[in-house]
């Protein structure tokens, strides 16, 4: 009796193909649909699970294109905070296929809609991408601006971009009524306010899925022909569903129907490859191996078992199981097939070999005790056919001098040192040092201070001997020492003693007080002709006040009358 399941390979029974086998150890589990050359740009986009694969393909030699660089000035957990180095450009987690068709639709016409901000307190958030700031934006036209930048960057990405890797993450998200804009993270979340008259759940179905990512492939095909891509399903649960179902039974359906998706269209079309990173992580064969403790997050494990396996079909290095750390001497020899090995180890330069001929630094220096000569005295002795003088000896034999007594030394006379000329005499001033110029032995200041007994006289002084007709401090200083004005005429110039000077002020301070006191009399005098004034001002109007008081009694006694 015939069976069609007679014959075939180990790895289409689940005995042999699963239970019986290691889960790091999965036989002829993926076949790849086509190559990836060392040349080709690769993008990578879509949920969590992506950034692990976009790791593993930077880390492993593959040419992984980042439109959207880090500043060089951030540190890299910085750069991880604001969406810097985790997908090929800076656009967050995509989880559905609507919104990946969106992105690409804004990216090619350029569409920036206001209505896509969100607002959390006084900051301003994008909301298609709300994790890229932490802190959110200054104003709406910073989040504005920042979004056409983006976006300029996202289409030169679609266009020269050789693979596309996408993983599918989610069925459910969130939408805007007015618009139909899809949103990576419901609103209220982290930032905006979620409002039931504007927002609504939407949960993709398989047609929905399918139409929208050939509408996508159609789209970037139409300019980019030679575009491979490679999908994905993310093995990372629902945190919590907006159905009315269990968050189990929510999880199984999304993953189920992207599943279905990304077969589909693998058989459909021949630059669409698909890999089954899902089914090692989440089926039952890895009896939950691959994840953390709470069940929902792939630990490093789970991402290297996944990782070899696509490696061994694409060529890169092998992985290391979890645990293991891939030895360096293993290293050369795993990427020889993506970058040949060098023709010999780089050793270092103290301990290459050198010639038996081959002189030392040291060797040399001391074949040459002498430092470089000055280059005027290199020219000498090049001409003269000699060898020129070391500098330092130069220096030893003494020290460098004035250039007037290079100038002289270089008639044939030796220079005198400077440090001789400073103990022979101290630098005289400038005037002195000219008159010295013709051979006569400049006076030393020091003694010509000793030499100056009298210091400046004060400047009262000066005044009162101009006054007076006598000399100056000044001009007694200008004199020939034997000129000088004798002990006892100096004595008239001398400082006033402390009484002298008491009673000079005493008299000052007299003559202001008599000053003030003819001021006051001259005030009292001017008091008084007022005061006259006012006594005869008083008189003139004591009559006209008596007329006014007879008046009034008149009119009194002709109003009692009339009565």
């Amino acid at each position: 009796m015939k069976s069609p399941y007679t014959g075939l390979k180990p790895n289409r029974f689940w005995r042999t193909g699963v239970s019986e086998a290691h889960p790091l150890t999965v036989p002829d589990l993926y076949a790849k649909k086509f190559a990836i050359a060392a040349s080709d740009k690769i993008a990578t986009a879509g949920s969590c699970f992506a950034q692990h694969v976009a790791n593993y393909l930077r880390t492993n030699g593959f040419s992984v294109i980042d439109f959207e660089p880090s500043p060089h000035f951030l540190s890299p957990e910085t750069a991880k905070a604001f969406g810097y180095g985790i997908y090929s450009a800076r656009y967050g987690n995509i989880y559905t296929v609507r919104q990946l068709l969106q992105l690409a639709q804004d990216a090619d016409s350029g569409t920036v809609d206001p209505l896509n901000i969100w607002t959390k307190g006084d900051r301003f958030y994008d909301a298609l991408r709300p994790n890229i700031e932490p802190d959110g934006f200054d104003s709406p036209e910073e989040a504005t601006v920042l979004r056409e930048q983006h976006l300029a960057k996202v289409k030169r990405l679609l266009r020269r971009m050789n693979v596309f890797i996408f993983t599918l993450g989610l069925t459910e998200a969130w939408v805007d009524k007015r618009t139909g804009r899809v949103f990576p993270t419901a609103p209220g979340t982290i930032a905006g306010d979620f409002d039931p008259d504007v927002y609504e759940f939407k949960n993709f179905t398989y047609d929905e899925i399918y139409e929208d990512f050939v509408e996508f492939r159609d789209l970037i095909c139409a300019r980019n022909r030679e575009l491979k891509i490679i999908l994905t399903v993310s093995p990372v649960p629902l945190t919590a569903t907006a159905t009315d179902n269990h968050v189990l039974v929510a999880t199984t359906y999304s993953k189920s129907v992207l599943r279905a998706v990304a077969g589909s269209l693998a058989d459909t079309y021949s630059n669409v490859d698909y890999f089954p990173s899902y089914e090692m992580i989440a089926s039952p064969w890895s009896k939950g191996f691959f994840y953390e403790s709470n069940m929902r997050e792939v630990n490093s494990g789970g991402v290297a078992a996944v990782m070899r396996v696509f490696f061994d079909q694409h060529g890169a290095i092998e992985t290391p199981a979890p645990g293991e750390t891939l030895s360096e001497e293993a290293r050369p020899e795993a990427t020889s097939e993506r970058r040949p090995r060098r023709s010999r180890e780089r050793t270092p330069r103290a301990e290459r070999p050198r010639p038996a001929t081959e002189e030392t630094a040291g060797e040399r220096r001391g074949k040459r005790p002498n430092k470089r000569a000055p280059r005027a005295e290199r020219q000498i002795a090049a001409a003269e056919g000699a060898q020129p003088e070391a500098a330092s000896e130069r220096r030893r034999r003494h020290k460098r001098v004035p250039r007037a007594e290079r100038q002289m030394a270089a008639e044939g006379t030796q220079p005198e040192a400077a440090s001789k000329r400073r103990q022979r005499r101290e630098r005289a001033p400038r005037a002195e040092r000219l008159i010295a110029a013709d051979g006569t032995q400049p006076e030393a200041a020091s003694e010509r201070r000793r030499k100056r007994a009298n210091e400046r006289t004060p400047r009262a002084e000066r005044q009162m001997a101009a006054a007076e007709g006598t000399d100056s401090a000044g001009e007694r200083r200008r004199r020939r020492p034997e000129e000088r004005v004798p002990d006892a005429q100096r004595q008239r110039h001398e400082r006033p003693s402390r009484a002298e000077a008491k009673a000079a002020r005493a008299e000052v301070k007299a003559t202001r007080v008599k000053g003030k006191a003819t001021q006051a009399k001259s005030k009292a005098t001017k008091g008084k002709a007022t005061k006259s004034k006012a006594t005869r001002a008083k008189a003139k109007a004591e009559p006209t006040e008596a007329k006014a008081d007879e008046v009034v009694c008149e009119d009194i006694l002709l109003e009692a009358f009339n009565t």
